[in-house]
């Protein structure tokens, strides 16, 4: 009788942790997939997709489809801590360093061989339904602002 106590333990402690982090990650309204509102038909989209990764962080992927039908997208994964990452697949950086400045801002800076080519503001809706971000260049000009939403 001993034993089978002993071997319960463990395991709702590992279910306990279990849903523990899957809460946590879920409660971070970023996560999961958004659509780029845009004029451009189809075949073009943007799709973004925000994925919790161990350790706080988060994923990014993007995966486009332009209006010729030519299918592209970049990705990299980031603790949120403003320290410099590669990017996969993107045109024109080859790093991005992501800072969280509060709980709906996150500040991004996209570079090419370590320096500075593009900077984002990522600012996610009171009611979690759109992300609105807004490109900088080096200079600080704003060059464009796109609005996701967030899809089912």
């Amino acid at each position: 009788m001993h034993r089978s106590r002993i071997a319960v333990i463990p395991i709702a402690a590992a279910v306990a942790l279990a849903l523990v982090t899957s809460a946590s990650a879920q409660s971070n309204p970023r996560f999961g997939r958004w659509k780029l509102k845009q004029d451009a038909p189809p075949p073009a989209s943007n799709i973004m997709t925000y994925e919790s990764i161990p350790g706080g962080g988060m994923k990014t992927t993007v995966a486009s489809v332009n209006r010729e039908g030519v299918k592209g997208g970049w990705t990299y994964s980031s603790m949120l801590d403003g320290k410099d990452v590669p990017i996969v697949g993107h045109a024109t950086a080859n790093g991005a360093s992501v800072t969280v400045v509060d709980a709906r801002t996150n500040e991004i800076v996209y570079k090419k061989d370590g320096k500075p080519t593009q900077y984002l503001t990522n600012v996610l809706s009171e009611d979690g339904k759109t992300l609105t971000v807004t490109f900088k260049n080096p200079e600080g000009k704003v060059t464009n602002t796109a609005v996701y939403e967030k899809l089912p």
